[in-house]
């Protein structure tokens, strides 16, 4: 008697392939894939053709982020909020827009003198997807999942995942395991109707349309992250009073740029001599801050040092000697 064996299918396996099928179908529909008709015939184009072309694409970027104000300002409160009580904010992105978050993370610390902990990066890849492509990262779930846990996000945080088409497995899957974990959540998209919209508590959208060569988010969709992640981390530090007026005076003073626009900074702010700048600057610890409250508040180091810890860094406040409410 014979006996036949039936191979069953991998379950593991199916659901792989019916998850593919169901990315490959949202994926042609979103406007992030489509083709611009504003650049057909792009290759026949002079330099100059092609740079218009661009340029004039590039002209509606300001207005699909102006739509989602309410959403920015909305996740600026609660930067600050997370980053006053102790919290971090953690960026989490894949490809361009890892790269963006990456490039928004670094540059707190010298504008901002956040510690280097406050603002931080996940990119699919690790660091050396900066420079080198490493886009495979980006379709697994469980990496993503896997990095953000180990930031052990809390509920002192705010996450925020950032995807131009809203549907990177990576981004998505770490950004919903920080909402689970009890994280303030929020996406950054170019699409609307999108996976990473469920996955965040608040979605900011804005959407660009086609890109001048089709799918090349590297353009129109990554500029509009840069602009929103530009918002959020300048509004939030502003909203904590690391700004003054419009100046940037939390500045750290690292280098001889830096040293030279903190005492152009304060002899703007408080309308005084190069010279007067410079020695307040030296008796307030090197510290533009200090230094400001101190001629501002017309008070000694150690007062204006008490007063900045009592307003929680708040320049303004700290002149005023009063507290941070957010």
């Amino acid at each position: 008697m014979s006996s036949t064996t039936t191979t069953q299918p991998n379950a593991a396996a199916q659901k792989t392939e019916a998850a593919k099928k169901d990315q490959a179908s949202l994926l042609q529909h979103l406007i992030t894939e489509s083709q611009n008709e504003a650049s057909q015939g792009f290759d026949t184009k002079s330099a100059l053709e092609i740079a218009r072309i661009i340029n004039h694409e590039d002209s509606k970027i300001a207005g699909a982020v102006k739509k989602a104000l309410p959403e920015i300002a909305e996740v600026i409160d609660h930067v600050a909020r997370s980053l006053r009580d102790g919290g971090r904010l953690i960026y989490i992105g894949a490809g361009s827009s890892g790269r963006i978050a990456a490039l928004d993370a670094s540059e707190c610390p010298p504008t901002y003198s956040t510690a280097p902990g406050q603002v931080q990066y996940i990119m699919a890849g690790g660091p050396k997807a900066l420079a080198s492509a490493v886009e495979v990262n980006e379709d697994s779930e469980e990496l993503g999942q896997r990095d953000i846990a180990r930031r052990r996000p809390t509920r002192k945080d705010v996450v925020i995942g950032l995807s131009a088409s809203g549907r990177t497995p990576y981004v998505v899957a770490a950004t919903a395991y920080a909402r689970a974990r009890g994280a303030f959540t929020a996406a950054v998209t170019c699409n609307h109707g999108t996976p990473i919209a469920d996955a965040a508590d608040i979605c900011i959208v804005a959407e660009v349309g086609p890109e001048v060569v089709s799918g090349s988010t590297r353009m129109k969709a990554a500029s509009a992250q840069k602009m929103i992640l530009n918002m959020i981390t300048t509004g939030a530090m502003t909203r904590l009073g690391y700004v003054y007026e419009n100046l940037m005076v939390n500045v750290h003073m690292q280098n001889s740029k830096l040293v030279e626009r903190g005492i152009r900074i304060l002899m703007k702010a408080c309308n005084i001599d190069r010279t007067t700048a410079v020695e307040t600057i030296k008796s307030a610890g090197r510290s533009v801050p200090v230094a400001l409250v101190m001629l501002k508040a017309n008070v000694d180091k150690p007062e204006a040092v008490r007063r900045l810890a009592k307003s929680d860094g708040n320049v303004r406040l700290a002149i005023e000697d009063t507290v941070l409410e957010l």
